[in-house]
Parts: structure tokens; C-alpha cells; sequence
């Protein structure tokens, strides 16, 4: 299996990115918009890592949270929410959360 590496990049993901999009991917709170914005993943390849990264039990329950979730998709969240964090966290820049 080829690594997975973000489109317009020939550079697979490292092993702290990967552990972090599937961090981003498990929370509910996080759209796959932020996981877009921040590692250049749409929402395909996105599941296919986490196909690829967990156990097949673990991917099912996951898809099925993810299908459940209005607050994964940009299209089925609340129009107030316009942002991809929390409001008492300081700006992310390249996944470095900044200290408060």
C-alpha cells in the first residue's frame, strides 16, 4: 500500500500528522473542512486513511458517529458556527496550537 500524501504534495504525511487527522476526524466538534484546511485532505481521503489506519471495528463505528454528526459536514452544521475551533483557542497555524 502507497503512503498517503496530500494532494499537490509529493511528501507522505508523517506519523504526528497522521495521528492528529485522525485525533481531528474522531472529534465531533471538528469539520472535515478544518482537516482540509490544515493537512490538504478532503473528506475521501480522509476515510480511507482512517480505513487504513484502524481496526475494522473501530472504522465502522467511526462511519457510523461521522454519518450521525451534523457538526462533521459544513453543509448540515448550524449557520452560527463559522469557524473550525473552539472560541477560547488561540489561532492554529500548521496544526501548532499556540500557548494561552
Amino acid at each position: 500500500m502507497k503512503p498517503i500524501s496530500p494532494p499537490n504534495s509529493n511528501e507522505p504525511l508523517t506519523e504526528s500528522q497522521i495521528d492528529r487527522i485522525i485525533e481531528m476526524a474522531w472529534e465531533d466538534r471538528t469539520p472535515f473542512d478544518a482537516i482540509k484546511f490544515q493537512f490538504g485532505l478532503v473528506e475521501a481521503d480522509v476515510k480511507a486513511l482512517m480505513k487504513k489506519e484502524l481496526k475494522w471495528s473501530s472504522y465502522k463505528l467511526w462511519r457510523t458517529r461521522v454519518e450521525n454528526c451534523k457538526t462533521k459536514h459544513s453543509s448540515k452544521r448550524n449557520t452560527d458556527i463559522d469557524r473550525f475551533k473552539c472560541t477560547r483557542q488561540r489561532t492554529i497555524s500548521n496544526n501548532k496550537i499556540s500557548k494561552r
